[in-house]
């Protein structure tokens, strides 16, 4: 039976998720804000969480409603017959997404629906299911934007973004839903060699593997929340899972590099882990004295059956020692998201960005580079002119993405030869206005102090910036009162470089480990944590429209003007 569904996703993400949908075989496609909805059986429920790659959960919803207050939220969760999914031994939790002049917290929202669900059953059998916060029989979740409800079984589970094959991590890597769509706006499906020379951890690098061969993200996966649902059909599932239909052969190779002999470690046993050593040559290797031809490992063994190079053992050392020779008029594609000073740094940050400009002019005419970063005044040291300008958040910092095409002479006279640098598709993205906040605060210049909040984050650490799972940025209010978060809480979405600890700003270690709060110019420096106005000062939490004993249509104006209309 076909039925309504939701695939959320990170903002900016939302056509490629459309196309990958359409691509499932979905049908009534439409296209929200951080969400595409759909129409599908089970077997696209299943599919759609096994197959897409720029998703973070599917949601099947159950109701819609509008909720102009508790009554209202507790009424029409009631009137639903919950013995179709949940029985007195199932144990269930509620996520909850509130931008509501009516609701304070989000939390509040989530207790009166579980409160609806458990005095039903105890009316009707004098016992009630019991809540897990860990580990549900069922996860429910419930969306409220202004007056409009929609409650939904979470089908996902733990994010779609954490794929399994991650074994260990450094510091900020690059979320796995944002490294897949990166690499599909390159329009790169494998036809050519890849080459990242700041993998970290390897992410980039093993999505770019996935897409070359086709195989669904998925596929790491332990499991699904749907798996435990009265109606799972395991042979449906199973049928799925197994479905290598859309696999293929990869007849070039993706490079990693990294001057850090840790990520690199790291990088290798999460290739291991894939099970994509075949395609995936990991090397420990300093940019700005590597030449950018991709390398041949002096480990390697040449499989002339098919022209692939094999990878050696993740344990081996892999000297950079022979450049591999790329097709004529099929250079190598370069995708890669260098540090640019917020969460990952270098001595010296700019001068990285000036050497790959240079190294791009000198060493890769022919080919097409694709840069995410931050700071203006980096992408200025580049010193070319991009193609594409694409925006995207990295966790909550509002990046761009930047392509460029390397060609020799003047541009008329590549244009003439019949070189392109924009497609039309390329054209009209950048025509495109207002794809994110008109007055957004952008890419703060290197080394300046932020005024309006502590920390390096766009949004801050404001009260009320809650639940951020999913990339979602939600205000409730600024209270300190709200679960068990102080200012950030259960992030799920480890690309914001802190995990998924639950208890920001409680945990073992936080304020107390060694060079944290007492490291030279943190906690100490001028006009941190003791300048007038932090806590106190005008504009943080009494600024107009934000103080609790203010009006509250105010407050709501406020909160519309900084994040927009408030719409999922």
């Amino acid at each position: 039976m076909t039925t309504e569904l939701i695939a959320k996703t990170f903002q900016g993400l939302e056509p490629l998720l459309a196309q990958e949908l359409t691509e499932l075989g979905a049908s009534d496609i439409q296209i929200g804000r951080r969400m595409v909805t759909f129409s599908g059986d089970n077997e696209m429920l299943y599919r759609a969480n096994f197959c897409l790659r720029t998703a973070i959960r599917v949601l099947k919803p159950i109701k819609h409603f509008k909720a102009k207050s508790a009554d209202d939220v507790y009424t029409a969760v009631k009137a639903i017959d919950w013995t179709q999914y949940l029985t007195t031994d199932t144990t269930f939790a509620v996520d909850s997404v509130v931008f509501s002049p009516e609701f304070h917290h989000s939390k509040f929202v989530a207790y009166k629906v579980k409160d609806a669900i458990a005095d039903q059953f105890r009316e009707n059998t004098g016992r009630r299911p019991n809540v897990s916060v860990s580990n549900p029989d069922i996860q429910l979740h419930i969306h409220i934007s202004d007056y409009d409800a929609t409650l939904a079984l979470d089908s996902s589970g733990e994010s779609l973004h954490r794929r399994g094959y991650r074994q260990e991590t450094v510091a900020a890597p690059i979320n796995e839903v944002l490294a897949a769509a990166i690499i599909m706006m390159t329009g790169w499906h494998g036809e050519r060699d890849f080459l990242d020379p700041f993998c970290g951890s390897g992410t980039l690098c093993i999505e770019a593997a996935l897409i070359a061969r086709g195989i669904a993200p998925g596929v790491f996966r332990k499991g699904y929340a749907f798996e435990k649902w009265p109606d799972f059909d395991r042979e449906l599932f199973e049928r799925v899972y197994n479905d290598d239909s859309m696999e293929r052969e990869f007849f070039h190779k993706i490079y990693g590099r990294d001057i850090d002999p840790k990520a690199v470690g790291i990088a290798r046993r999460n290739v291991k882990a894939a099970g994509l050593s075949k395609d995936i040559i990991i090397d420990e290797a300093d940019f700005t004295k590597t030449p950018l031809a991709v390398p041949q490992s002096a480990t390697a063994v040449d499989e002339e059956a098919n022209g692939v190079v094999a990878a050696a053992s993740d344990e081996e050392t892999r000297p950079v020692t022979e450049m591999r020779e790329t097709p004529e008029g099929a250079p190598f594609i370069l995708v890669s998201n260098p540090p640019y000073g917020e969460r990952i740094s270098t001595p010296d940050l700019l001068g990285l960005y000036k050497t790959i400009g240079q190294k791009l002019k000198r060493e890769f005419v022919g080919g097409e580079a694709w840069i995410l970063s931050y700071r203006e005044e980096c992408f200025e040291e580049i010193g070319l002119r991009p193609s594409l300008k694409t925006p995207l958040f990295n966790g909550s910092l509002e990046c761009e993405l930047r392509k460029y095409v390397l060609f020799n002479g003047r541009l008329d006279d590549h244009r003439a030869s019949g070189g392109t640098v924009k497609t039309d598709d390329e054209r009209r993205q950048m025509a495109e206005k207002r794809r994110f906040k008109q007055h957004r605060e952008f890419k703060r210049g290197l080394g300046e102090e932020d005024e309006e909040r502590p920390g390096h984050r766009d949004f801050g650490d404001r009260r009320g910036y809650r639940d951020n799972r999913d990339g979602d940025h939600h205000f409730n209010k600024f209270s300190k009162r709200d679960g068990d978060r102080r200012g950030f809480d259960r992030r799920d979405d480890d690309s914001r470089g802190r995990g998924s600890r639950e208890g920001y700003g409680k945990r073992e270690g936080y304020g107390k480990r060694e060079g944290y709060g007492k490291r030279e110019g943190y906690g100490k420096r001028e006009g941190y944590g003791k300048r007038e106005g932090y806590g106190k000062r005008e504009g943080y939490g009494k600024r107009d429209g934000f103080d609790k004993g203010g009006d509250r249509a105010a407050r709501q104006e406020a909160r519309r003007r900084f994040f927009g209309d408030g719409e999922d």
